[in-house]
């Protein structure tokens, strides 16, 4: 208010502002983010907050990354697992030891450097650090400090995790001879949303229209908890020019039409054999027969909306990762026939009322498992490896750059801090459902691989179904 009097102008301003905070609310019923929407925070180590990109000197991100974003992409991964470490109850120094034994349970993190400056052995310690191969055959511990040696044939404990290169770890063990004698390796712990919000306040992290994070919005967890009916169906391997996809795609429709679901998530990739020279062509066409079976069923068509991510042997500029949506001239003839359709990125978020859902379309539990430092001793607990290890990675790819490209000034968009209610991986690894930190992460499996199998969600009690 610029003067004492209160005018006229004034109140109207304020009538609407409040107007439109109820409008807010049912206008964030359901968004899709791409992951070039995704907002930018940055780690402020300093002032210990997360800072949106607009309050830093940092550039805005650009697909042809310069040096200084490659550099800069290790060094974020790592400030953000080293500020939600530090806060962990092991690793937080006690500030009165109230009984002997308290202080001895706490855990201190080391950097490389602390090490390299010793010339005497050094026992028991712990590193934080990303685990690289700079020479053929041999393991190294990086942090942004420095870059020591390991030797990992004393390793006796892997705890749970696919430990691959460029993923972070802390390493438990003893310096000397300007080497690192690994005893355990373990990952960083989770944490779970809860926490991190707790600690940040209502930052809206994941993207989409709201201005805070739509967590404290009780408006909508309300309609949340209302909307029983509401349930997202996701399929992944949507092989549109197989004559039995299209046939299986008919009976579920036939199925839904009484109860249309709220959303379809089709991921790609959208055609059996790829690259060859007709396949935009094809493309096309098998998208028009998709909506004309969709047009077959008026219920679905009218009150179901349909959400495509395209898969890595689709037709775009490569496998690097985000992953552009289809191109507008593909997907044109779709949405003039099916106008509640969308065409999003890989990865791509999904915030429906409260709930927080982040889908991923990549073959990434092959190519983790081939990258593997350490191989899990139970090959049949892989899924559980697997969500362990992106979680406390915070991260959907920790997997080297060769192996999973990424365009270097984007790769905030592949995180997954604070953790999603839900992460949905569509790989075609067998269908698997698998709860930690207060997240569900599954996977739909591959339609024409497993039997035509896919996920049910159902967002008002959190639950999946095949």
């Amino acid at each position: 208010v610029s003067s004492d009097m209160i005018e006229q102008p004034t109140v109207e301003a304020a009538v609407q502002e409040c107007s439109r905070a109820s409008d807010e609310a049912t206008e964030n019923v359901f968004n899709i983010i791409g992951a070039f929407d995704v907002p930018r925070f940055i780690y402020n180590s300093e002032r210990k907050k997360f800072l949106p990109l607009s309050l830093t000197d940092f550039p805005a991100p650009n697909l042809f990354g310069s040096a200084r974003d490659k550099a800069e992409l290790f060094r974020e991964r790592y400030s953000l697992l080293q500020q939600r470490t530090h806060r962990h109850e092991l690793f937080t120094p006690s500030p009165i030891v109230a009984h002997p034994d308290d202080s001895k349970s706490k855990f201190q993190l080391k950097t490389v450097e602390t090490l390299l400056g010793n010339t005497a052995k050094v026992g028991e310690v712990i590193v934080l650090g990303m685990i690289t191969q700079l020479k053929e055959g041999k393991f190294f511990l990086e942090d942004p400090t420095g870059v020591v040696q390991l030797d990992l044939s004393k390793a006796i404990s892997f705890f749970l995790g696919l430990y691959t290169e460029c993923c972070f770890v802390l390493a438990e063990g003893w310096y000397e001879d300007e080497v690192f004698h690994v005893n355990a390796f373990g990952f960083p712990p989770i944490e779970p949303s809860a926490t991190t919000r707790a600690f940040y306040g209502n930052i809206n992290f994941f993207g989409g229209p709201s201005s805070s994070s739509v967590k404290a919005s009780a408006k909508l967890k309300q309609l949340e908890e209302e909307n029983e009916d509401a349930m997202f169906v996701f399929l992944a391997d949507v092989w549109l020019d197989q004559a039995e996809v299209l046939e299986k795609l008919h009976m579920m429709f036939s199925g839904y039409s009484s109860a249309p679901p709220t959303c379809f998530f089709f991921c790609g990739n959208f055609s059996s054999a790829p690259y060859g020279k007709n396949q935009i062509q094809s493309l096309k066409g098998s998208l028009k027969a998709l909506a004309d079976i969709i047009c077959e069923y008026p219920s679905i068509h009218k009150s179901s909306r349909f959400v495509f991510v395209p898969g890595p042997e689709d037709p775009g500029p490569g496998s690097i990762l985000p992953r552009p949506p289809l191109a507008e001239n593909i997907t044109q003839e779709f949405r003039e026939l099916v106008p509640f359709s969308v065409f999003t990125t890989n990865p791509c978020r999904i915030q429906y009322c409260t709930q927080e859902i982040i889908l991923f379309r990549e073959d990434l539990v092959n190519k983790m498992c081939r990258n593997c430092v350490r191989f899990p001793s139970s090959n049949m607990d892989i899924p559980n490896h697997f969500v362990k290890t992106i979680l406390s990675q915070g991260h959907l790819s920790p997997l080297p750059l060769y192996v999973s490209p990424v365009y270097w000034a984007y790769d905030y968009s592949l995180r997954v801090y604070p953790v999603p209610d839900v992460l949905v991986v569509a790989d075609k690894h067998d269908p698997f459902a698998v709860t930690s930190a207060d997240c569900l992460c599954f996977n739909p499996g591959s339609f024409p691989r497993s039997a035509f199998s896919f996920k049910v969600f159902y967002p008002s009690n959190k639950t999946v179904e095949d």
